[in-house]
């Protein structure tokens, strides 16, 4: 077997992870510099909101279902993307920075440089279950994989799989194979060598990919469901001729339990009929159990944006129960219980989250004011049955995209002890991070 054939096999991975120079080794260490936070008060805000991203750039976070605060919470990951006008292509020498900005000390240091990011996701950087070890892609011969970041002794490790979502125990990572992610939607996965034509599936359902999982103690690569196990879970057929329909997988996320997986799947017919006919699953973590959680309808509806519920039994999503009006929902992850809607008095919409005692969610939407952009955060009490903006601030236009994988999205999320907010906002024209304290208003 040529060198380069075995590293493609998950053995071969395995087998060079510690060899110095290959796919372990030690990286420079970027220099922590100080930069000034910058804090906002005024009628606008509920609360003063601090900038904690230097001005020089343009900053994201991961997404919005995703922590990037530490373990600790002193600590918070960002990916430093460049500021490109068309979609990135593989090879095109564009690089993502992955950093770490230390709140406390308020400095920011650059740990790694990959190319492999997308847009809405960055490098999708996530922490494991310490202070100490960030977890990112990069692309290694040819195809994105997992890397590990010791942030103490900067030590890289490369694994045979990529990462789309980490166990909450750091024991292993999971993903459809990022390459794949750019046919049903840009800027979240792995830039293709060709943006204009994605690397594509052949049609159908197959049984030999899917959604993978790595063990990070051992190096093994499996796959641990394939797209035809959860396509045999769709619970009624398309009123329309699956001649050509290929099926693919989207976001996948570990409950905060680690028991669960929450699976959506795409997908495409040749007329575009249904556009990407999202659906989403639960997969028991052994990949044994596989539910079909409820949308109305089943094919063509346009419910988006499922989230774990922090009980790791219910989803939280965007729906339209009964072809109403668009209402945060919870499903069960079994499917069991149906549609339950949260409030009939609030707007769905944007990125839900919700904090455990499910009295408060916060999500974002985009009003516009005398022509220009403006991103709010929306806190919404379900218990008081009261909506607050916690800000309303400049952001990138929407409309006029070279593609819309440029927006600029609010995607808040909770911070670990859901007392805070982080959320992104552009009102200079750069890409940056907030943070909103709600202890006093959410306690």
């Amino acid at each position: 077997m040529k060198r380069r054939d075995f590293f493609r096999t998950s053995a071969g991975f395995s087998a060079v992870m510690l060899a110095p120079g290959v796919f372990s080794c030690s990286v420079p260490r970027g220099k922590a510099r100080a930069f000034d936070f910058q804090t906002i008060d005024n009628a606008d805000t509920l609360v003063p909101i601090t900038r904690v991203t230097p001005p020089d750039g343009h900053y994201i976070h991961t997404y919005y279902d995703i922590c990037s605060l530490s373990p600790s919470q002193r600590y918070l990951a960002t990916s430093r993307l460049p500021g490109l006008s068309r979609l990135p292509a593989l090879g095109d020498g564009h690089t993502v920075d992955c950093c770490v900005i230390d709140l406390k000390e308020h400095t920011i240091r650059t740990v790694y440089t990959t190319k492999c990011f997308g847009y809405q996701v960055g490098a999708n950087i996530e922490w494991g279950a310490t202070d100490r070890n960030l977890y990112a892609n990069d692309i290694i011969d040819g195809r994105a994989v997992c890397v590990r970041i010791d942030i103490e002794s900067g030590e890289t490790r490369a694994y045979a799989g990529a990462k789309y979502s980490i166990a909450p125990d750091e024991s292993a990572v999971i993903a459809f194979p990022l390459e794949y992610l750019n046919v049903t939607q840009q800027g979240y996965g792995a830039p293709s060598p060709d943006p204009a034509n994605p690397t594509a599936l052949p049609p159908g359902a197959a049984t030999d990919e899917g959604v993978w999982k790595t063990d990070l103690a051992t190096g093994e690569r499996k796959l641990l469901y394939s797209l035809a196990d959860v396509a045999a879970h769709i619970p009624e057929p398309a009123e329309h001729s699956m001649d050509g329909a290929t099926f693919y997988f989207w976001h996948c996320k570990y409950n905060p339990q680690g028991t669960r997986i929450m699976q959506v799947m795409r997908c495409k017919f040749p007329d575009g009929w249904g556009r990407e006919n999202a659906m989403a699953f639960t997969v028991s973590a052994d990949g044994a159990q596989i539910h079909h959680t409820p949308s109305e309808p089943v094919w063509q509806h346009m419910g988006g944006h499922p989230n774990w519920h922090p009980d790791g039994d219910h989803l939280l999503r965007n729906l339209k129960p009964g072809g109403g009006p668009e209402r945060f929902c919870k499903l069960r992850y079994d499917g069991s219980g149906g549609i339950q809607v949260l409030s009939e008095k609030f707007k769905g919409g944007g990125h839900p989250t919700l904090e455990p005692r499910e009295r408060f969610c916060i999500t974002d939407s985009f009003p516009e004011k005398d022509g220009r952009q403006l991103v709010r955060i929306r806190l919404i009490d379900l218990e008081r049955e009261e909506e607050t903006a916690v800000c309303t601030l400049p952001t990138l236009p929407r409309s006029g995209l070279v593609d819309s994988v440029f927006r600029f999205d609010g995607h808040p999320f909770w911070s670990r002890d859901y007392r805070k907010v982080v959320f992104q906002a552009a009102p200079d024209g750069m890409r940056q991070l907030y943070m909103a304290d709600l202890s006093e208003v959410v306690a």
